[in-house]
């Protein structure tokens, strides 16, 4: 695939993804890192409505502290692997009043040393909070780099390498979120849905002219 391609598929999915599809722009960078937490292995509606109902009554490190790690799992006991996640949150918490004087580092290295946080959640919170231009990559984002060849790679790592070098810099700024949302509603693992798909005609996909009627 050449770059003028990349670019127009890029450019298609940003213009087809609303604003509120990116989500969170009401919450703090606590609540965001929090929320990204939890949604490792679980979907994001059963996370919006546990941290809707969390953060009504402790949306900062010293008030979830303060809650208590056994109340913390009641609120989020709907969500997958709440045990662990309540657990990581607690001692994340302490970790940002202890060493960051509760706010939200800004480099990876220190988000990475946080509990519950490996590098795509800290690539979501460096490009949606603080604005760098980092790219998470998921098992979305490496489906659909493969699968219409924006950038082949066999893991998430030189999927993200590949990424950072195709995706022009005016992009690369909620890229990730564009690359999901095509994912998890067009480009989905079992059955892509190429006959309603806005990139259909620049995908490299050798299986599409099966399943896409002209």
């Amino acid at each position: 695939m050449n770059q003028e391609k990349r670019h127009k598929i890029m450019t298609r999915l940003r213009e087809s993804t609303s604003h509120s599809d990116i989500t969170l722009d009401s919450l703090s960078p606590f609540e965001y890192l929090i929320f990204i937490i939890l949604s490792a292995q679980a979907n994001d509606i059963s996370v919006q409505k546990a941290t809707d109902r969390l953060y009504i009554v402790a949306n900062t490190p010293t008030d979830i502290l303060n809650l208590g790690l056994e109340p913390l799992k009641e609120y989020i006991r709907t969500i997958g692997l709440f045990h662990i996640k309540a657990k990581n949150i607690i001692n994340t918490c302490r970790i940002l009043l202890e060493k960051h004087h509760g706010n939200i580092p800004d480099k990876r290295k220190d988000l990475e040393n946080l509990p519950g946080v490996g590098r795509k959640t800290a690539n979501l919170v460096l490009n949606t909070v603080f604005g760098q231009p980092t790219i998470a990559v998921d098992r979305h984002v490496f489906r659909v780099c493969n699968r219409t060849r924006f950038a082949i790679g066999k893991n998430v790592k030189i999927v993200e390498k590949l990424l950072l070098r195709y995706v022009s810099q005016s992009l690369k700024l909620h890229c990730h979120h564009y690359l999901v949302l095509h994912g998890r509603y067009t480009c989905m693992a079992r059955q892509p849905k190429c006959n309603s798909c806005i990139i259909v005609d620049l995908c490299e996909y050798n299986n599409k002219n099966n399943i896409y009627y002209h």
